[in-house]
């Protein structure tokens, strides 16, 4: 048991060196992608949770160097990709963001969205709030509320997760594409 903690201790370590190794090279290669910092370092940020949530498969042999860059460019890529097909979506259907052909329709999905956002738990409903209509990074809320990047993105989820759960299957797609932001 020993054996284990000082492997996963080890471990530890070792993804912290490549943080500070390679955290300033990884962040401006997803800036010129991305072209926002804050997207740039949430990019860095996720790269970084999957090669901790990978960390016993991690092979010597590897390039652990090149894994990270492989992975800025894809999670950076989705990101792009995402924001292309929202953007189709609402040039195909008309839309901008929260606004309808249907005003009735409108103010109908406005209310259910709102009255699913306020049956949100308290602190799941603040941070899902500062997230998606302040506009703020996971670490900003993180730092505001004294939790941790963690803490915060589980928080989303569960807002998520509820929200999917309690909005019909049409007013979910809607809330997804046309309200929050990746």
């Amino acid at each position: 048991m020993d054996e284990n903690i000082g492997k996963e201790n080890d471990l530890y370590r070792q993804i912290a060196a490549y943080f500070h190794t390679y955290f300033e090279g990884l962040h401006r290669y997803a800036f010129t992608i991305l072209k926002d910092n804050d997207d740039a370092k949430d990019a860095v940020q996720a790269v970084f949770l999957k090669l901790w949530e990978k960390r016993a498969a991690i092979d010597e042999q590897q390039s652990v160097k090149s894994y990270l860059y492989t992975a800025i460019y894809h999670y950076c890529l989705n990101v792009k990709r995402h924001e292309k097909i929202k953007e189709q979506y609402i040039t195909t259907n008309n839309h901008t963001a929260g606004e309808f052909r249907d005003p009735l329709v409108s103010k109908e999905a406005y209310r259910r969205i709102m009255g699913g956002i306020e049956s949100l738990p308290p602190q799941c409903k603040l941070i899902f709030t500062k997230s998606r209509f302040e506009g703020k990074k996971y670490a900003e809320i993180a730092g505001e509320m004294g939790l941790s990047v963690k803490t915060v993105e589980a928080q989303v989820g569960k807002a998520l997760k509820i929200l999917r759960e309690n909005l019909p299957d049409r007013m979910t797609v809607v809330f997804i594409l046309l309200l929050l932001q990746p």
